[in-house]
């Protein structure tokens, strides 16, 4: 059959303007003339309209076999229960009563556009294996063609009313369980020194809390312990949770006395196959949130990991008894192994080596061979590696080859000051090694390393060296304690990450630095490692001088700068928080093997989740991330994006 390039309505419609035409002409001729035609096109128009129903009807007739019994047609599809209809092109030339009743409601539609009477119809979609699904005076239908609608030859699509079935889905998805872990942050911090008056009060209004929360569901909560609670509620519920953005958070945060704020952290599963296995993801989206800070929800479904809140500076509330659990673990796993590599982040950076240095000594009084991992060539720390290479430590920092030429199947990879795989100084190495113990502060991401036979994790901590640091206290006799020169280093990573002890510097953060006072830390010494040349101090003014306000950020995107100067970067994210106005700072810089970000804040801005956006991660104050082959525009129209965004949220909550 030849594809149909005019239909009739359109040739109708062709007909009357070129009518109309014509009698404008005739007007301009001869008015009295144009009077007669102008009747005559109306009567004639008033004979056509009254006769257009009446024509389709006899071709409905003619192409529907209506008279003949045998008509091959009436067999095959007119007596078909659910609707279908036949295209010549855009055109429809055939249907059945099942169409004509129970998709158009009795309304004769032939040899007209089917786009025209089916407006959502699409060709493309009903060809495809699972059809299109489609709407058609309120009822739902899933329809199917026959191969390819090429607009070439008869086209047969059929209907399968499904508006039940659909009505049905969508009640079994808004009622699809929800599972959430609830864990009131500071509960034992808030309520430690009060009075028992004031402790039931305190109480009554988190149970308030609660109960409004759960009211506005059809869900229930209960307590499971004093700080915990479990909340099961559908899917319906949950929507309108996520629209308020978790404002359960905002509501805890005003409940509370002048020894602090009362914060939650929020572990949901949802998506699961059934209540067990959303309790499995409820569980592990609530150590995610912990691992971030608390003061947040973290939801986990099939598709991965989503976050709210998380704008509260975290609360120290770690005890010695883990500290010493871990010590006694990681001795132990030292002990079974036959050497130790320990690895910090790529651009090591003095926390990271500090870290390393202190399980350095850890393997030394277990007399175990132990190295560190570090790319000299591209790192922050060479003024420490480098006093540490004068006093006879030189065999100890090995490069990443050398690392895995002496890989075995019982070599142990210690990694601190970072939990994320590709933030590693060597991809490699952590694939190549069975055994692996992460050492880390910064707020947990969505990716870090799961197969590590030790995870000590602790996001309230200020630096990696201060976990170290306690660590070395139950490792060992009184006589087998750090020399000096590694109690410095540790010293100076806390010193690095507290930006020293103005910020994240709790009671545990004094009594290490003490530690390593005692030890013989000398904090003139510390300081000294610090110190930059002058061409690092130009070149931190020009990073400094290059900065651009935007949205209370301050951004610094610049070309590159020399390998020894990259300590610069961090440094002048720092300088510029000293500007009026300024809430957190960016410096973006190409250090010729990538560009370094590093982002810092004094707490107004959760830099942290701006840099996730961009690969990164961090804390709340401090926070950094690596690009690979992206421009510097690119970078900072990224970055520009991934304020806009934070600021977006920050307005909702």
């Amino acid at each position: 059959m030849k594809k149909q390039f005019i239909t009739t309505d359109f040739a109708i419609v062709l007909l009357s303007v070129a009518c109309g035409g014509l009698a404008l002409l005739l007007a301009l001729a001869s008015p009295a003339l144009f009077v007669v035609a102008l009747v005559v096109l109306g009567a004639v128009g008033l004979v056509l309209t009254l006769n257009i129903y009446r024509m389709r009807k006899t071709i409905a007739n003619i192409l529907h076999g209506a008279g003949y019994d045998d008509s091959v047609t009436q067999m095959s599809l007119a007596r078909l229960t659910m609707p279908v209809l036949i295209l010549s092109g855009k055109s429809i030339v055939w249907y059945n009563d099942a169409f004509l009743n129970d998709v158009m409601h009795g309304k004769e539609t032939y040899l007209q556009s089917i786009y025209r009477v089916l407006p959502g119809f699409d060709a493309e979609k009903i060809s495809a294996p699972g059809g299109q699904a489609l709407e058609a005076n309120g009822r739902g239908f899933t329809v199917q063609g026959t191969g390819a609608f090429s607009g070439d030859g008869l086209y047969i699509a059929y209907f399968t009313e499904d508006t039940d079935l659909k009505q049905r889905a969508a009640e079994y998805s808004l009622s699809r369980p929800v599972v959430m872990r609830i864990v009131v942050d500071t509960y034992d911090e808030v309520l430690k020194e009060l009075k028992d008056s004031e402790k039931a009060r305190i109480s009554s209004e988190i149970d308030s809390v609660f109960e409004t929360f759960i009211e506005a569901t059809t869900g229930f909560l209960q307590r499971t312990s004093a700080s915990r609670y479990i909340a099961v509620m559908e899917e319906q519920n949950f929507a309108k949770i996520v629209e308020s953005r978790f404002d359960i958070l905002d509501k805890m945060r005003d409940v509370g006395t002048e020894t602090g704020i009362v914060t939650l952290s929020i572990g949901v599963g949802r998506g699961g196959k059934g209540f067990r296995e959303c309790l499995e993801m409820a569980d592990s989206a609530l150590d995610m949130a912990l691992g971030r800070g608390g003061d947040q929800a973290a939801v986990k479904s099939p598709e991965g990991f989503e976050f709210y809140g998380g704008v509260s500076r975290s609360v120290e509330k770690r005890t010695k008894v883990k500290s010493r659990i871990v010590a006694t673990a990681l001795r132990d796993i030292i002990a079974q192994s036959d050497s130790v590599l320990i690895m910090g982040h790529r651009m090591t950076d003095l926390d990271a080596m500090g870290a390393a240095i202190g399980v350095l000594r850890i393997c030394k009084i277990l007399d175990k061979p132990a190295a560190i991992v570090v790319d000299r060539s591209r790192t922050l720390a060479t003024s420490v590696i480098d006093r540490m290479c004068q006093n006879g430590y030189g065999e100890d920092f090995v490069s990443v080859q050398d690392a895995l030429d002496g890989v075995t199947t019982s070599t142990l990879l210690i990694v601190v000051d970072t939990h994320i795989p590709t933030l590693l100084e060597s991809v490699e190495i952590y694939e190549r090694v069975q055994n692996v113990v992460v050492i880390d502060h910064h707020r947990k991401m969505v990716g870090h390393i799961d197969n590590a036979v030790i995870f000590y994790h602790e996001p309230y901590a200020s630096s990696a060296s201060e976990l170290v640091a306690e660590l070395l206290q139950y490792t060992g006799g009184r006589e087998e304690k750090p020399t000096p020169l590694e109690a410095e280093a540790l010293l100076g990573g806390i010193m690095l990450d507290t930006r020293d002890f103005a910020i994240n510097a709790g009671v545990r953060t004094f009594e290490a630095a003490a530690y390593l006072r005692r030890m013989g830390a000398q904090t003139q010494n510390v300081k000294h490692l610090f110190d930059g040349s002058l061409e690092c101090y130009e070149a931190k003014a020009k990073l400094v001088a290059q900065a651009k306000i935007y949205k209370g950020c301050a951004i610094v995107a610049a070309e590159q700068v020399e390998s020894d100067s990259a300590v610069v970067i961090p440094q002048a994210a720092n300088d510029l928080l000293a500007i009026e106005g300024v809430q957190a700072s960016f410096v973006a810089v190409d250090t010729g093997n990538g560009i370094m970000i590093s982002a810092r804040s004094m707490g107004e801005v959760n830099v942290q989740l701006i840099m996730e956006k961009l690969g990164g991660g961090g804390h709340l104050m401090m926070a950094g991330a690596q690009l690979q082959d992206v421009s510097m525009e690119k970078t900072k129209s990224y970055l520009m994006a991934a304020i806009d965004e934070y600021r977006t949220n920050q307005n909702k909550e």
